[in-house]
């Protein structure tokens, strides 16, 4: 059995809807899988960058699962990412990830429209994923892809059947992760 890390990077998880559900989901079918929430790691400015190294190091499939935010990572995943990645760590002649898979897995606010050549962002989903193949490259890290579901924020806490809608999105979010992640 391959050992899964997924690094929850949305800021603040009591707040989410999809997100919470997808590493639910993904929990139930992937019990042995490590999940690291970034949200509650995260004190006095900085993370035990140790433990964190430790956790990458044992993983076989790294997996970051986080809310699309401002085309990119969320702040508390890149600074994460920033230290964590260090270089002589993730990369450099004394990197230490070379081989480990990874999977980018976000949902986005917008709908997938906004996110076409002809749409308001005039960038797809994998064309702004270009940074996170890159940063694989950098690492040597065997980049098996992204996984997202566009549309899937700004509901309104009062309305059960957007809220509802939400959930079976990020389920079926879940299950597409949790085959890739089988598949890696």
């Amino acid at each position: 059995m391959k050992n899964v890390l997924i690094v929850s990077g949305h800021p603040n998880l009591k707040t989410s809807i999809a997100n919470q559900v997808i590493l639910d989901e993904t929990a139930k079918a992937l019990p042995n899988a490590e999940i690291r929430k970034l949200d509650e790691l995260f004190h006095n400015g900085t993370f035990d960058i140790a433990a964190e190294q430790a956790a990458v190091l044992k993983a076989d499939v790294l997996v970051f699962q986080f809310p699309f935010s401002w085309f990119s990572l969320p702040g508390v995943m890149k600074i994460w990412l920033d230290e964590v990645f260090e270089h002589g760590f993730a990369h450099g002649s004394t990197a230490q990830l070379a081989g480990k898979k990874i999977i980018f897995s976000t949902t986005t606010g917008a709908p997938a429209e906004v996110y076409q050549k002809d749409g308001f962002f005039k960038y797809t989903m994998e064309e702004f994923a270009a940074q996170f193949e890159i940063m694989a490259q950098l690492c040597n890290l065997d980049y098996q892809g992204l996984i997202y579901t566009n549309g899937i924020g700004y509901t309104s806490r009062e309305n059960e059947e957007k809220i509802n809608a939400q959930k079976a999105e990020a389920k079926k979010h879940a299950q597409r992760l949790v085959a890739l992640i089988e598949k890696a």
